[in-house]
């Protein structure tokens, strides 16, 4: 069966997985890549830093890898010979995010696939590919439903004291009460994306609080509006979700399936154990 290194990459994450004859041989976890928004030097120098490949040690004989920003052929050629150089492999597949995510919910059935983390993006996978997609604009302009999303509006009900006395102490005291450094740190260091996805701790904490549900409900519904509901798949197949955000508020993706009365799927934390599984079969 040989062994193959499978990667899956979101813009906070990275799991790395050794498959060798269908066992796991090595799981291991660094920071997040994204080609859209690191370059090549940083990409290599978290490598070299964070990962610590042994190639004495850790033998594969490919690399398959997902990960956010390398949906397009542009990124995902750039990606495989940058991991060739740095691995010295000859064999590597990259592929987008969003196929991780439906190949590891889905398998070979049919499903409206979506991930909720750090950014977001949503398809329509007919079983064997991505069939549809809806654009996905960036952590600037896109990312309805995502922590980047959440932590924007976080951010803005503190800044704009629209939060009530509870939640601006509260606030205060997870990122401290300093708004211009925040606003700093926010446009003068790397990603921004990241550092507003921090700010959900506090929808986590406050479960319960009217503005706090509100917030939740309200980004996710807007995911559902301007992606979900595009396809038109949606009122027909099961929907399927991944990543931390969606996990962590999987409650309320659920109300909002059933107020749309739409049919909810599995909801996943990491699409990696579903990824394993899914290549094993290939493998075998």
């Amino acid at each position: 069966m040989g062994s193959v290194l499978l990667v899956e990459s979101g813009s906070t994450k990275t799991d790395w997985c050794l498959l060798s004859n269908g066992r796991k041989s090595l799981h291991v976890q660094t920071s997040g890549i994204n080609p859209l928004l690191q370059s090549h030097d940083h990409i290599n120098t978290l490598l070299r830093e964070e990962l610590k490949w042994n190639p004495k040690k850790h033998v594969a004989d490919s690399i398959i890898y997902y990960g956010a920003g390398a949906g397009n052929p542009a990124k995902q050629k750039e990606l495989a010979g940058l991991l060739r150089q740095f691995f010295g492999i000859k064999k590597v597949d990259v592929q987008g995010d969003l196929l991780a995510a439906a190949r590891a919910l889905c398998g070979n059935d049919k499903g409206i696939v979506s991930i909720l983390g750090t950014g977001s993006n949503c398809c329509y996978y007919n079983g064997k590919k991505i069939a549809a997609q809806q654009p996905s604009l960036g952590f600037i302009a896109g990312d309805e439903g995502s922590g980047n999303h959440m932590g924007k509006r976080v951010l803005q009900y503190y800044a704009y004291k629209t939060f009530d006395a509870e939640l601006t102490a509260a606030f205060e005291q997870l990122f401290g009460n300093d708004l211009p450094a925040i606003i700093r740190r926010l446009y003068e260091e790397p990603f921004p994306n990241r550092y507003l996805s921090t700010f959900v701790t506090l929808l986590i904490n406050y479960r319960g609080h009217y503005m706090v549900e509100n917030i939740i409900e309200d980004c996710i519904n807007d995911f559902f509006h301007h992606h979900i509901l595009k396809f038109r798949e949606s009122w027909k197949l099961p929907l399927y979700f991944t990543g931390s955000v969606a996990y962590e508020f999987r409650d309320v993706i659920n109300n909002i399936c059933y107020q749309y009365e739409l049919q909810p799927g599995v909801i996943a934390k990491s699409p990696m154990e579903g990824l394993i599984k899914f290549h094993k079969q290939q493998l075998s």
